[in-house]
């Protein structure tokens, strides 16, 4: 069974960046593409970004050109840097495969404000 760890949220200004962090234990993620989630007060998580096991990528036309998510397979760990914050990208983010979700990590805490 997958447990993942999600890191790296704060508080920032807009037009600031983090980089988050979720970290894969029990079983290798390597062979599955994985994806960054996030859910805002009172929305549904939505998908916003895409790598699968080649490292191609694909992003929600929200955040394209400000985020972009990365993998190290041998640290079993898969990346979203987000840079050109907007108080909109506020909400919880969460990373798991595109389907057949592994259990929902705690998720990590990202507030754009001024």
């Amino acid at each position: 069974q997958v447990q993942l760890v999600e890191s790296g949220g704060g508080l920032v200004q807009p037009g600031g960046s983090l980089r988050l962090s979720c970290a894969a234990s029990g079983s290798s993620v390597s062979g599955n593409a994985m994806g960054w989630y996030r859910q805002a007060p009172g929305k549904q998580r939505e998908l916003v970004a895409i790598i699968g096991t080649s490292g191609t990528t694909n992003y929600a036309d929200s955040v394209k050109g400000r985020f972009t998510i990365s993998r190290d397979n041998a640290k079993n760990t898969v990346y979203l840097q987000m840079n050109s914050l907007k108080p909109e990208d506020t909400a919880v983010y969460f990373c798991n495969r595109p389907d057949s979700w592994y259990a929902w990590g705690q998720g990590t805490q990202v507030t754009v404000s001024s």
